[in-house]
């Protein structure tokens, strides 16, 4: 039998192994899937260069949301390993008016009221309008209060720090899927038809009934774009 590809899964901001827990086990047939760590990191290269360094010579690279963005920097700085490439939930735009005061009030109630009353305001605008599951909601709840304000301040800063992810798009050769949800007000479907423009023979999906959490709030869906994905 010939040996699983390596997958390497990048988690988004305050997000772990539980987000692609549903990846990991629907696609442990055709790959070997690991989830990268970036906690205890304060820039995009800082955590690129982390995840190089663990990574195996050769493979396929899935990043959501901030980890979309380190999956972009990996493609920078060693786009000769990777061998399919999937960004979900993302961006590709710089640093916006008001988004250094956005984010640090975040950590500021992080600091003061703990990581369960910042994700209580946080978490719901992430999701579909109509909500989910509670089961998935408090998976999502014990996710990121497994984080601590300092690791989420490290990964505030790491994204208003952001390298220009957009300027070696063009340069990218390998098998791409773009994945948004469909009802993504964080990452819009306008940014992913952006990213998608920039790439050649990239393929857009889109998570029906999915917010901005797509690889838990639709786990099905995104396994099956990812397996069709691996096998180009």
């Amino acid at each position: 039998m010939a040996e699983r590809p390596a997958l390497v899964l990048l988690p988004g901001l305050l997000c772990d192994h539980a987000a692609w827990a549903g990846q990991t086990s629907g696609l442990a047939d055709i790959a070997d899937p690991t989830v990268g760590d970036l906690y205890g990191f304060d820039s995009i290269q800082s955590m690129a260069a982390s995840v190089l360094s663990k990574a195996p010579e050769r493979f396929a690279l899935a990043g959501h949301s901030m980890g979309a963005r380190v999956a972009l920097e990996i493609m920078r700085l060693a786009p000769e390993r990777v061998t399919h490439l999937a960004l979900l939930d993302t961006g590709i735009h710089p640093r916006q008016p008001g988004e250094v005061e956005k984010r640090g009030a975040l950590v500021e109630t992080a600091r003061r009221a703990g990581m369960a009353a910042m994700a209580a305001d946080w978490l719901p605008p992430m999701v579909h309008p109509a909500g989910v599951a509670p089961a998935i909601m408090q998976d999502m709840m014990d996710m990121v209060c497994r984080a601590t304000p300092d690791i989420f301040a490290g990964q505030q800063q790491a994204l208003l720090d952001r390298p220009d992810a957009a300027a070696s798009l063009h340069a990218i050769a390998c098998p791409v899927l773009v994945g948004v949800g469909r009802q993504d007000v964080w990452s819009p479907l306008s940014q992913h038809e952006t990213i998608v423009a920039h790439i050649a023979g990239a393929v857009l999906v889109v998570f029906e009934n999915s917010g901005h959490m797509a690889p838990m709030e639709r786990p099905a869906a995104v396994t099956a774009a990812m397996r069709s994905w691996l096998g180009a």
